[in-house]
């Protein structure tokens, strides 16, 4: 967790710093600096939910010049276990 609450500092630090230097105004980049992780919060969670949806798979097939990096489901197979006594 202190290594989630330090990356989580130095992102809004980070992303003031940026607004402040392209801005030049405090309360701009003050602004961005909690509105960003708000935004990028919501567009992950749609991201994360739709990732591995066929039509997103196939969509990224489609236009993905690497296929490899397109998420593929394997299906999982589940082992049978036998009871000594069915096996004749």
């Amino acid at each position: 967790m202190t290594k989630t609450a330090t990356f989580g500092v130095l992102h809004l630090g980070t992303s003031f710093s940026v607004g402040y230097l392209l801005t030049g105004s405090v309360a701009i980049a003050g602004a961005i600096t909690f509105v960003e992780p708000l935004v990028n919060t919501v567009l992950h969670y749609f991201f994360d939910k739709y990732w591995g949806h066929p039509r997103a798979v196939n969509l990224l097939a489609r236009f993905n010049p690497v296929p490899a990096l397109v998420p593929v489901r394997v299906p999982v197979r589940v082992p049978v276990r036998v009871r000594s006594d069915d096996r004749g």
